[in-house]
């Protein structure tokens, strides 16, 4: 394992100053050997998460699983368990006292009977490697550093506000703008549930988070730092599941408080938009026919098209909006339709005049010359339409030829146009060539070799088709998130008209498919009002869904149209709800990641393989002191996270996130992983206390001013009918 200057250089003196003394003849003495219990432990880098099989264990088990933070889970109601005990939890190795994890999860503050020999195992460890505990979810009791919940109160939060402490900020949770609201999405249902009480009289407690009793002032402990009898823990009195946003919030300072910002795996908030269809025009839902001319939810001829595109003046709005939002769109073009639509009108087109003028405020992405369907040839003779066949019953698909034609063609306009473009990255209309169940449950096997023909290395798809990244030929896949922003409107009463006759039931005027599909749709209790239901009723439930993905590590892009950004530009709401909350929740030092697709693409993919390699146990990493081991496998780039000023060699580790530095680090040639140097963290030594301090001095890394690193945003604030 390659050290570091340093290290190199304080052993090269002791072997001068050796042979200095050998040369002199200096009588030495023997060294006695050093006693196990005298070393500095090694700690590796894994948490152990002790299950009650309860919802907020399962939580901080997801958390750790989605940044690639190794865990060992130990269910007390699985029969044949292994038994907690000294063994199970540390050892020595070469000598050397080994704590088997660096981190403990305990459902609540003592999960065992009474006399456990387990829990009196847990506490010996933790009191002598100096190992922090989670507890969960627990009851506010003495036991846990706080009175009983009869001085403060039990019960539902929903709606509640909470408040980051100063000693929060300071501490493990600085990263998050002091307020934040419990979700209360259903007021006829309790969603969450807490013991809000005071720290008790003379304990040694720490509360980083607060909330007052609902209709009082009088405030209590959520999450707070117990400090007793030479151990820490983290004690957490309300409930959770790991979707809910108040947990969303608060993981990532749970994980690094007691990991004490060193661990493997990483995480970030992500959000970027794609904006299809760009210089083509979208088909119009009809309100009357409940279809859409021009396409195939309309009986061939029914009905009259009417189609929705951008104008200049829409161009220029999104263009503005980008600018003050400090966010950029991606721009997926179909160059065949500025085309068409000079060939109608007499060769102008003022709306691709401007967006080609504005193409520098936006990324773009090749999404075929003029869209068309690429997977199996359509028999729209029927709706819903099916596979074409030939006389012997085989399925017709589009030929390889043409799907390299609209590739090839979409980006030679492109190039003339002088829009910049990555050239790896193609979104098909429609998503097609992909499989499409039921009617065409396989790829068009003319895709793949339609995308090495033109060197297409990101290929989107549908998330809720096709969620994980898969090869197709040349290509990746980027799953896309579909906004219930529906394509084919351009107007809110649109939105709202095809939003009721989807979302409600067949007594109610609706079409009934959410009864039919009842096991993955809800129906409406009641149609939206035309006139209220989109700004009162989509616009909050579209982003607190995406909020959803944005606060769970989750990179992968949402997807609108076109026609979302023209006539009442119904897409904007959404997009500034998400932002302006975003902006409200979070510090300056956590900005949004807003990444193109290539990106997106090559972070899903070394995800997966580091998550693989972790989950087969072909990973690990212990740290002893200040330096932190890593071995992977050949081709792994090591992901971390740890404090400010930690090195690799001469070189800084990682970039400025949330308080912490994190990213991914190859081992040098001919090895098979990397040794991290930490800038004077607190050892995690036998029978030592562990500072809070640690993972607080970081803060400063990405204060107001400092460089944005490329990718990410900062949010300003300001003065499933989707086409797949």
């Amino acid at each position: 394992m390659k050290r570091t200057r340093a290290k190199r250089s304080s052993r090269t003196t002791a072997l001068t100053v050796g042979a200095l003394i050998v040369a002199l003849g200096i009588p030495t003495a023997v060294a006695a050997p050093v006693r196990a219990e005298d070393q500095t432990p090694r700690v590796e880098l894994r948490v152990l998460v002790v299950s009650d099989g309860g919802p907020a264990t399962d939580a901080i088990a997801a958390e750790l699983d989605g940044a690639g933070t190794p865990y060992t889970v130990v269910d007390l109601g699985a029969p044949g368990r292994p038994v907690i005990d000294a063994t199970f939890l540390a050892d020595t190795v070469d000598g050397r006292p080994r704590a088997k994890f660096q981190a403990v999860v305990l459902p609540n503050d003592d999960p065992f009977p009474a006399g456990s020999p387990e829990m009196a195992a847990l506490v010996s460890y933790e009191k002598t490697y100096a190992i922090p505990q989670v507890d969960a979810y627990t009851y506010a009791r003495p036991q846990a550093g706080l009175e009983y919940p009869l001085t403060g109160y039990s019960g539902p939060l929903d709606g509640i506000t909470a408040q980051v402490t100063a000693a929060g900020k300071a501490g493990p949770f600085g990263y998050l703008d002091n307020a934040f609201t419990f979700e209360n999405n259903d007021p006829a249902v309790n969603e969450s549930w807490a013991f809000l009480s005071r720290p008790r009289a003379g304990a040694d407690f720490t509360t980083y988070v607060e909330a007052p009793a609902p209709g009082t002032t009088t405030k209590g402990s959520l999450v707070g730092e117990y400090r007793h009898d030479g151990r820490r823990e983290l004690v957490v009195t309300f409930v959770y599941n790991q979707h809910q946003r108040q947990f969303r919030l608060l993981a990532r300072g749970i994980v690094d408080w007691m990991t004490q910002g060193v661990r493997l795996g990483s995480s970030r908030n992500y959000f970027s938009v794609h904006v299809d269809d760009v210089f083509a025009a979208d088909d119009r839902w009809d309100t009357a026919l409940n279809c859409t001319p021009g396409d195939v939810d309309c009986q061939p001829g029914q009905g009259t098209p009417n189609p929705i595109r951008m104008t200049p003046a829409d161009v220029r709005t999104a263009a503005e909006w980008s600018r003050a939002r400090r966010f950029t769109l991606d721009f997926a073009y179909n160059g065949g339709g500025s085309v068409e639509h000079r060939e109608d009108n007499g060769g102008a087109d003022p709306a691709a005049d401007q967006l080609i003028a504005d193409r520098d405020a936006f990324r773009w992405i090749n999404h075929t010359y003029d869209h068309p369907y690429l997977g199996c040839e359509q028999d729209v003779s029927v709706v819903p339409w099916k596979c074409a066949t030939d006389a012997g019953g085989a399925t017709r698909y589009v030929g390889r030829a043409e799907i390299s034609r609209q590739i090839a063609e979409n980006r030679q306009w492109a190039e003339r146009a002088g829009l910049p473009l990555e050239n790896g990255e193609l979104v098909t209309g429609e998503h097609s060539g992909l499989k499409l169940l039921p009617q065409q449950p396989e790829d068009n096997p003319n895709l793949a070799p339609a995308l090495a023909d033109n060197g297409i290395t990101w290929l989107g798809s549908d998330n809720s088709r096709d969620p994980v990244q898969r090869r197709v030929g040349s290509a990746l896949t980027v799953s896309r998130y579909p906004m219930n922003v529906f394509y084919n409107v351009g107007r809110e009463a649109e939105q709202v008209d095809e939003y009721n006759w989807i979302y409600t039931r067949r007594a109610q005027g609706g079409s009934g498919i959410c009864e039919d599909l009842s096991t993955t749709t809800t129906c409406l209790d009641a149609p939206l009002d035309p006139a209220t239901g989109y700004t009162d009723y989509i616009v909050p439930l579209e982003t607190r869904i995406a909020m959803g993905h944005v606060l769970a590590n989750d990179p992968r892009p949402h997807f609108i149209h076109q026609s979302n950004l023209a006539e009442d530009q119904i897409a904007y709401p959404v997009l500034d709800a998400i932002l302006n909350q975003y902006a409200t929740l979070y510090a300056d030092n956590t900005p949004l990641v807003n990444l193109r697709m290539k990106d997106i693409g090559a972070e899903l993919r070394e995800r997966a393989a580091w998550n693989a390699a972790v989950k087969s146990g072909q990973v690990t990493a212990h740290r002893i002191g200040d330096s932190v081991t890593v071995t992977a496998p050949e081709g792994i780039a090591v992901n971390a996270t740890m404090p400010t000023g930690t090195t690799h060699g001469t070189d800084a580790f990682g970039q400025p996130y949330a308080g912490t530095v994190s990213g991914r680090v190859s081992p040098a040639a001919g090895q098979n992983g990397v040794t991290l140097d930490l800038p004077s963290a607190p050892a995690a030594g036998a029978g030592g206390t562990v500072s809070t301090t640690a993972d607080t001095g970081a803060r400063g890394a990405a204060a107001p001013g400092a460089p944005v690193p490329a990718g990410v945003v900062t949010p300003v604030l300001p003065g499933a009918a989707q086409r797949r």
